[in-house]
């Protein structure tokens, strides 16, 4: 991957959640790829000790492989998406952790977000606009098979979910077609039945 002429130093950051929707970008990336994160496992935890609200994050697990999209950014732009990651620790990976179609830029260095944990039992709550964002990235990078296996990996999914569709409460809420509003209901009505 070439850099244009004129760009500074570049860093990638593996996304695994609403990062996968290239609509919910606010910084003007380089590139995107599929990409696989190796020892990690994608699930739901809560956002803060004052909300029951749910967001996603991954942890450690050997046994694990997460799929997902590496953005490579412009380094200058990291403190936006920190920002937008207020919520997570940015971690660093290694390029092993990773398997991707194509190389990586050079001294590239990479990274995961992710979440500060809060500990207190609670029925979580997954906002659907949120959600809806999530699924349409992974309908757009992976397909169908790639929302079932969103759904059927992801853990938590036992949490109650918001239905703001309508009026969505999350601030990069996307516009989904008819056809994927089906596709979403259908594929989480499998996954609580």
């Amino acid at each position: 991957m070439d850099r244009r002429a004129g760009e500074g130093a570049l860093v990638a950051y593996f996304g695994y959640g609403s990062l996968v929707n290239r609509d919910t970008h606010r910084t003007e990336i380089v590139d995107a790829l599929p990409a696989r994160l190796k020892g990690w496992r994608r699930h739901w935890v809560r956002r803060d000790e004052e909300s029951s609200r749910a967001l996603l994050s991954v942890r450690r697990d050997p046994a694990s492989v997460t799929d997902g999209l590496l953005v490579i950014d412009r380094a200058e732009n990291l403190p936006a998406v920190d920002l937008r990651e207020e919520r997570y620790q940015r971690v660093s990976l290694a390029p092993a952790d990773l398997e991707l179609s194509a190389d990586l830029p050079a001294d590239c260095p990479l990274h995961v977000y992710e979440a500060n944990l809060v500990h207190a039992p609670v029925r979580l709550e997954i906002i659907q606009s949120y959600l809806d964002a999530v699924l349409q990235g992974f309908l757009r990078e992976y397909g169908r098979s790639g929302v079932e296996r969103f759904v059927s990996e992801t853990e938590g999914f036992d949490a109650e979910i918001l239905a703001d569709r309508k009026t969505p409460t999350y601030p990069r809420a996307v516009v989904l077609s008819d056809e994927e509003k089906s596709l979403f209901d259908a594929i989480l009505m499998q996954k609580i039945e």
